[in-house]
């Protein structure tokens, strides 16, 4: 397939031809979750979905603010954690604050000290907005999240490609070895991606195949974004 093709490519666009008229009905804050992948493009689709929308009540919340405090364990306990999976992330702490905010209610949202690898004591205040975007690698692996959501969307990227973008991520602007990188990737981060992450695509209403770089999937989503919120 040509790249022009390539990047045309949507897959599984099954949105609920009544979803317009349920978010307008109820006047509550849209969710949308956006998965994939470490390294897949989902951030970058996320603020790609926030910039075109400059304008509007517009937010992100990442699923990583969430990762359980560890302050109770040593450090060395705590660097040999598996942030990959399910049970690293306090996603109870999350669906409760998305639902304050959808009820109109300020939220202070944790901020994960990764030097640390535990929930620092410091927060932010998030406001309640008409468009909340939930962005990270597990936000449709629960199903009390994923109904929280208006619209699902599933990164998807290849494999070589997102470890080459994770290795180049990882060492200029974390200051990993190549050593640590690789072995994190085949130790962890490969496979609960085919265990937990890939096994998600079937909860999308929309597949982007190459992320951000997918000019016609992003155009899909905020197409659809903007008539919701034109109602």
């Amino acid at each position: 397939m040509d790249s022009v093709a390539q990047r045309a490519k949507i897959a599984c666009i099954c949105f609920d031809e009544n979803l317009t008229g349920r978010y307008s009905a109820l006047k509550k804050t849209l969710i949308i979750g956006v998965t994939g992948g470490s390294a897949s493009g989902k951030t970058s689709v996320s603020h790609a979905i926030l910039e075109t929308f400059s304008n509007e009540r517009i937010a992100m919340i990442e699923h990583d603010s969430y990762y359980k405090d560890q302050s109770h364990l040593t450090f060395a306990e705590r660097t040999k954690t598996n942030y990959d999976h399910p049970l690293a992330f306090d996603t109870d702490y999350l669906i409760a604050q998305l639902k304050e905010l959808q009820d109109g209610r300020a939220v202070d949202i944790p901020i994960y000290d990764y030097a640390n690898h535990t929930r620092s004591d410091k927060t932010y205040r998030q406001e309640p907005v008409d468009v909340l975007i939930v962005e990270g690698i597990l936000v449709l692996e629960d199903e009390r999240l994923r109904n929280l959501m208006d619209i699902k969307i599933f990164v998807d990227t290849d494999d070589d490609v997102r470890i080459i973008r994770r290795i180049r991520r990882d060492i200029e602007e974390r200051g990993r070895t190549l050593d640590s990188v690789i072995n994190q990737y085949l130790a962890a981060v490969k496979p609960m991606y085919h265990q937990f992450i890939e096994p998600t695509k079937r909860y999308a209403d929309v597949i982007i195949p190459e992320g951000v770089s997918n000019t016609v999937g992003v155009d899909i989503i905020t197409t659809k974004i903007a008539s919701i919120l034109g109602q």
